[in-house]
């Protein structure tokens, strides 16, 4: 079960993360956005908190390894693959506008 559970994590982490980033720029393009927030200062800081987490599970995957072998590179390889993914899909927050 834990084999599992490792396997799974990182893309089920990048999946939440992405998700939510996306769900705070969907609001903050309505009108039930409050006043006085940023919302591109708040879109960055998501963005950093997800790419931040999604390092922090690669850490705890490498920093806790896997008695079998196969496991472990396998959810190193998946761990850095949902680093890589989290970066790509949090560019767009930095690089276009809120609400286009």
């Amino acid at each position: 079960m834990r084999n599992v559970f490792r396997l799974s994590l990182p893309f089920t982490v990048w999946i939440i993360g992405f998700c939510a980033v996306y769900a705070l720029q969907g609001l903050s393009c309505s009108r039930h956005w409050p006043e006085g927030v940023d919302p591109r200062l708040a879109l960055i800081i998501a963005a950093g908190a997800f790419v931040v987490t999604q390092g922090l599970v690669l850490a705890v995957l490498l920093g806790k390894p896997s008695p079998s072998r196969f496991v472990q590179a396998t959810t190193t390889t998946l761990g850095a693959a949902a680093l890589a993914a989290a970066l790509w899909t949090s560019l767009p927050v930095l690089a276009l506008t809120v609400c286009g």
